[in-house]
């Protein structure tokens, strides 16, 4: 799943093909290390997303807006005084390196018209957004790398901009056969690796689908290569590299059964058996957001949920090892009732016992089993005695106090474990805010002196199923609590994960008699998928009328109790059902 050179290329097309000509509108930055210009002309009306997330880093066309702070960054700031109403005038990539450079002509504060270059580097951890004068020189960067963080190079204001060279690799559009042989065929390692590690831009998939078009095993050495494999492997190269100059691209997402497994700018042939197969897209951008949205927002959510996330696993570590401790104090009450036997029996037949022994043989009447009772020789059989009833009573006591607490923890781990798995749930940052007032209230985040509640605009998951009855998901405990107690009514259907913390289902009935059997099914995959079982190729699903879900007394949020219900056993695949 590689955001490469090829990748990069197509994009370019994309944006040479419909932005050229057009002005920036508007400059918004929505994160920290993302920008979207609002460009208008000829082309209609189009957003570009660039993120230099050090995780995600993305370039692509959205129809997607992203709600802004109220008070814009300075690098936004930077740009919208010099950029905007600037026209775009060129979007090129040097080589075939992960880098786009788009340039603007603009009116600077003297009326004259001047040209600035905005820089997207897509380079994993070093990705970054860099705004330059026309001659190089850096004005300002999203993220500002000085000498102390890369030995390498500097990206600060006033420094000269340059790609650094940090691999020794060949820019695959100069592409000859002496360069070929020198480079590839030279290598002592598998053919795939050798290609990729010799041309800049060429992914590890698209080094693997070159062999592959090729008739070559791709995990074979560079040694053994025959002339004529060799011969078809450079034509094979030659022709991605002639698709790439000439701008025939083909965005197509790979899948193994309903999963996507890569993503490439060319079709990727190697995938095209069963139970392998490839989807088109029209633009890379559709390919691109399909792929990536949701995977950005879960990025972007676990960032800001990381505090809170934290907080929850070092409260559950603490309460698993108060948990196992106990259960092992619990195991060594065992033999209470063993010593209350001892006990009654020695009250029973010690008469017999003679002075200094220190063991007596006694019929256990419990078992009609002879057994042999310990003794301490000092003394008397009604001292033993006493003293085995004394240990009876200690570990009852310790067996029934713990009995109590491990209840308890056991509670408080369920608990947690469903807070956790509501912080997977949670795709925006106003689902978090119920999360944290949760935990507030429970005692693990300390409320600072006169802070009120956080406002709470987050609501549940609304789906229609096929059949169009209305299905609402839980995003946390409270939802869960607010959902089966207040918003659904006793006819209703529940639907929940057996034995495991997640959603609460509701789908509501309307009035009608029977739900069909296909509103059952997705109520269930969208309770396995909204559960901590979501991986699991099937979960089991329990399922009953709302009116026989009760809540007990003092119960955490989120916990209930029901004694009849259905089940069934389901995937958690839920793309076929339509959100409201």
């Amino acid at each position: 799943m590689a955001f490469d050179g090829v990748t990069i290329a197509n994009l370019v097309k994309e944006m040479n093909d419909t932005i050229i000509g057009c002005r920036i509108y508007k400059i918004a930055q929505p994160e920290n290390d993302e920008l979207i210009l609002t460009i208008k002309g000829s082309c209609g009306q189009k957003r570009l997303f660039l993120s230099a997330s050090a995780s995600l880093p993305l370039v692509y066309f959205t129809d997607t807006n992203k709600p802004s702070p109220l008070t814009a960054p300075g690098f936004c700031m930077l740009l919208r005084k010099h950029l905007q109403n600037g026209r775009i005038v060129k979007v090129y990539q040097p080589g075939l390196e992960r880098v786009i450079h788009i340039d603007i002509e603009h009116l600077d504060e003297m009326g004259d018209l001047c040209q600035k270059t905005l820089i997207v580097e897509i380079m994993g951890k070093h990705s970054n957004i860099i705004f330059c004068h026309a001659d190089g020189t850096i004005i300002d960067s999203i993220k500002h790398v000085s000498g102390l963080v890369s030995s390498v190079r500097e990206v600060l204001p006033g420094k000269q901009y340059f790609i650094p060279q940090t691999q020794d690799k060949l820019n695959p559009l100069d592409l000859d056969t002496d360069s070929w042989k020198s480079s590839v065929l030279t290598k002592p390692t598998a053919v795939f690796k050798a290609i990729y590690g010799s041309y800049t831009g060429i992914s590890p998939i698209l080094a693997q689908e070159v062999c592959f078009r090729a008739g070559v095993d791709g995990d074979s050495s560079t040694a053994a290569l025959s002339s004529e494999d060799a011969t078809k492997l450079y034509k094979s190269f030659e022709t991605l590299i002639s698709d790439i100059k000439n701008g025939d691209f083909s965005p197509h997402i790979a899948y193994t059964g309903k999963q996507p497994v890569e993503f490439a700018a060319i079709p990727l042939s190697m995938y095209e058996k069963e139970p392998d197969h490839i989807v088109a897209y029209e633009s890379i951008s559709t390919l691109l957001e399909h792929y990536y949205a949701e995977k950005n927002t879960i990025t972007r959510i676990r960032q800001k949920s990381a505090d809170l996330r934290k907080i929850v696993q070092t409260a559950l570590e603490r309460n698993v090892k108060k948990y196992d401790l106990q259960l092992r104090q619990i195991k060594d009450t065992e033999k209470r009732d063993t010593y209350r036997i001892y006990g009654e029996l020695l009250n029973t037949y010690g008469y017999g016992i003679a002075p200094q022994s220190k063991s007596m043989e006694a019929l256990n009447y419990y078992t009609n089993e002879m057994i042999t009772i310990p003794l301490d020789p000092d003394l008397t059989p009604q001292e033993n005695a006493k003293k085995y009833f004394d240990k009876y009573s200690k570990l009852k006591r310790t067996f029934e106090a713990l009995t109590e607490l491990t209840a308890q923890v056991k509670e408080e781990i369920e608990h947690l474990e469903s807070i956790s798995t509501a912080l997977d749930i949670a795709l925006q940052e106003e689902d978090l805010v119920q999360i944290k007032e949760e935990l507030t209230e429970n005692g693990y985040i300390r409320r600072k002196g006169g802070s009120k509640k956080e406002k709470v605009t987050s609501k549940p998951f609304h789906y229609i199923s096929s059949d169009g009855f209305h299905i609402y998901v839980g995003k946390n405990n409270y939802q869960n609590d607010e959902l089966t107690f207040k918003f659904a009514t006793g006819n209703d259907w529940w639907f929940h994960a057996k034995n495991m913390p997640g959603s609460h289902v509701i789908v509501k009935c309307d009035g009608a008699d029977e739900l069909p059997d296909r509103t059952f099914e997705e109520a269930g995959r969208l309770a396995a998928y909204y559960s901590k079982g979501r991986e699991q190729d099937k979960v089991e699903i329990d399922y009953i009328q709302k009116k026989h879900v009760k809540k007990p007394a003092g119960a955490k949020p989120g916990f209930v109790v029901y004694y009849t219900n259905y089940s069934l056993m389901i995937d958690s695949d839920i793309s076929g059902i339509q959100q409201a």
